[in-house]
């Protein structure tokens, strides 16, 4: 049987969105059409995996401006993260794609920005039949997590940044 799945990866630990990108890559290698679609990494960011997947033909979009921090205002954050998902929806809705992954897409949720509910259903009701739909990030909300057809939660055993060493080219970024 043919589906396109719904899948989450969550976790404290590093590589959701590697997990994501690997996916992307062998769906892109079997010639099926694919994109990301960053939701809070800034629009500026030039990081490996970006500029790799551009050079090979992935499309990639990066519609955040970076993490907002304890006492900043969300309020320019929240407006991309709702512009992303307009651009999500309409590339879901398209039927031109086979994998599409939403990239740190469970903070909009987790903190409210976008109603769970209300995006699980437009999912339900909008969503391809064999369209392959990728989300990402830490502190996926049950209702998702019940909603996927595979989660996979990354939780961190020992890194390199509990030494005090930074994050590496290539390794983090």
């Amino acid at each position: 049987m043919k589906k396109g799945l719904l899948i989450v990866n969550t976790g404290n630990g590093k590589g959701k969105t590697t997990a994501a990108l690997g996916t992307l890559v062998r769906a892109w290698g079997h010639g099926m059409k694919v994109a990301m679609i960053q939701f809070i990494k800034h629009e500026n960011a030039h990081f490996g995996e970006i500029k790799a997947a551009r050079k090979i033909g992935i499309e990639w979009h990066v519609t955040g401006d970076g993490f907002v921090m304890p006492g900043q205002d969300p309020t320019e954050a929240i407006r991309r993260v709702k512009e992303g998902w307009k651009m999500a929806q309409e590339r879901i809705v398209s039927g031109e794609y086979d994998v599409i992954a939403l990239d740190e897409f469970t903070y909009a949720l987790h903190f409210g920005w976008l109603d769970t509910g209300e995006v699980l259903e437009w999912i339900d009701q909008n969503k391809p039949a064999e369209l392959h739909l990728i989300i990402t990030g830490r502190n996926a909300p049950q209702a998702l997590i019940d909603a996927a057809d595979l989660v996979t939660e990354m939780n961190p055993i020992k890194h390199p940044f509990d030494k005090g060493i930074k994050a590496q080219v290539g390794v983090e970024f």
